[in-house]
C-alpha cells in the first residue's frame, strides 16, 4: 500500500500481529455489567475490538451506527492516567484510571466494587 509516496510494509505471510485484548477477569467485569443492564433494558447489543493498540468493548442501546459507551483498554497508558477508559457516544471521556472496576462504576452506579 503507498500512502503520500512513502511504501507501508506489510507483516510477512503467516506472521501474526500481536493484538490488545481483555483478560478473562476484565471480561467478566464488563460483562457482569452489560448483563445487569441489558436485563434492565437498557443496552441491546455489544461489539468487541481488538487492535494493536487498545481493546474496545462497545455497548449498544438500539441498533445503531454509534455506541452509546465504550471500555477501552490502552496499555501504552498504563503508567500515566492508566489503561482503562468509559467514552460516552460523543467521544468525551467519562472516567479513565488504572482499576478496571472502578472505571466501570461510571456506568452502574450502584455496583459494589469486591475486592481486586
Amino acid at each position: 500500500m503507498v500512502q503520500g509516496g512513502n511504501a507501508t510494509a506489510s507483516p510477512a505471510p503467516g506472521k501474526v500481529t500481536a493484538v490488545v485484548a481483555f483478560d478473562r477477569k476484565e471480561l467478566s467485569l464488563i460483562l457482569n455489567v452489560y448483563g445487569r443492564k441489558v436485563s434492565q433494558g437498557e443496552w441491546r447489543d455489544y461489539a468487541m475490538d481488538f487492535l494493536r493498540e487498545r481493546a474496545m468493548f462497545s455497548i449498544y442501546a438500539r441498533v445503531s451506527e454509534r455506541p452509546l459507551y465504550i471500555v477501552e483498554k490502552t496499555p501504552k497508558l498504563r503508567n500515566r492516567q492508566g489503561q482503562y477508559a468509559v467514552t460516552n457516544q460523543e467521544g468525551r471521556i467519562l472516567k479513565r484510571g488504572h482499576d478496571l472496576a472502578l472505571v466501570l462504576r461510571v456506568l452502574d452506579p450502584q455496583l459494589a466494587v469486591v475486592g481486586s
